[in-house]
């Protein structure tokens, strides 16, 4: 009993130091705050920084950095000022106050550090990839501006390396928008303005290839292009199917190519067979054309250009 009263008691001055503390701290505080001697509120706002009391110091830097602006304390103070939103996790402030910093002062101390971190910062607040990427947009554009002006900084290899990470949120977006499309299917609840899902999923695919040749979903998007394009030739009016089908059927060929060792060969080597079938069960439609009068257009001559094209009876009529 005796023991646990010893242990309460000391538990007891403990808090009532840690409280005494406390106070005492935050009238030093107070009048640190309240006071007019700017050097004084700079030397203690240092001491805040380094020591990563950044709540205590971004409020007197804020003061400072007008009251000091143009001196090469001012200059100081804006760049802890960023550093210390930065330390909080406030990634938009720091990134608009290391702006600041750089436009104020472009050829100051810490001018390429403040240029690293406005890409940083929006990294570090860049969504994830289901959400707007408009914050991606704007850190790619900081990180490639920040390689421009100082293509032999110290941290180059890093900037370098979320430009990557950076650029993989966009990829990783675009594919889980076209497999949306492709899953979405025949679902016409969303297609307002015409098209289908299929088609929006080939689109944004090819889109996303086009951007991104690099990127490590360059299969997915090209598996995505092939299913895309086997089942819209399955859903299209009879008019349209058997181009579609030889649309489809070249993309089969086309990524067997490029992916000979694919998860998703055999399933490309099954819709070869598919769309061969469909024109196998409809040869009243195709004609292979081995000559045609560029003239006459439906008029095979001896003379003419040598095209190989596939064309139905009604584009001869």
């Amino acid at each position: 009993m005796q023991f646990k009263m010893r242990i309460m008691k000391k538990l007891t001055l403990i808090a009532s130091c840690v409280a005494l503390l406390l106070s005492s701290c935050a009238h030093e505080y107070n009048q640190v705050f309240k006071s007019g001697d700017y050097t004084y509120k700079y030397e203690y706002a240092k001491q805040s920084y380094a020591q990563g009391k950044y709540s205590r110091a971004i409020p007197l830097l804020q003061e400072l950095v007008t009251m000091k602006k143009g001196s090469t304390e001012g200059e100081e103070c804006l760049y802890m000022l960023a550093m210390a939103e930065y330390g909080m996790k406030d990634y938009e402030t720091a990134a608009e106050y290391f702006k600041k910093y750089y436009s104020s002062y472009p050829k100051g101390k810490f001018a390429e550090n403040a240029k690293y971190f406005v890409g940083e910062s929006l990294y570090q607040n860049a969504p994830e990839p289901r959400l707007d990427q408009s914050t991606t947009i704007t850190a790619i554009a900081a990180f490639q501006e920040f390689l421009d002006l100082y293509p032999d900084a110290r941290l180059k290899q890093q900037a370098t390396n979320r430009l990557f990470a950076l650029q993989d949120l966009l990829v990783e977006k675009e594919y889980k928008s076209a497999k949306l499309y492709f899953d979405m299917g025949t679902y016409f609840g969303n297609c307002t303005s015409g098209g289908n899902n299929y088609e929006a999923c080939i689109v944004t695919a090819q889109t996303a290839l086009k951007d991104y040749p690099y990127s490590n979903r360059r299969e997915e998007f090209a598996s995505l292009i092939m299913k895309g394009k086997y089942e819209l030739a399955k859903m299209s009016v009879e008019k349209k199917q058997l181009e579609r089908y030889q649309d489809a059927e070249d993309e089969c060929y086309g990524f067997i190519n490029e992916y000979p060792d694919s998860k998703d060969r055999a399933l490309a080597e099954k819709y070869i067979e598919k769309c061969k079938q469909y024109e196998k069960e409809h040869p009243e439609e195709i004609y292979r054309i081995s000559e045609l009068d560029l003239s006459h257009l439906g008029h095979v001559s001896d003379s003419s250009t040598r095209l190989g094209y596939y064309i139905t009876v009604k584009e001869l009529s």
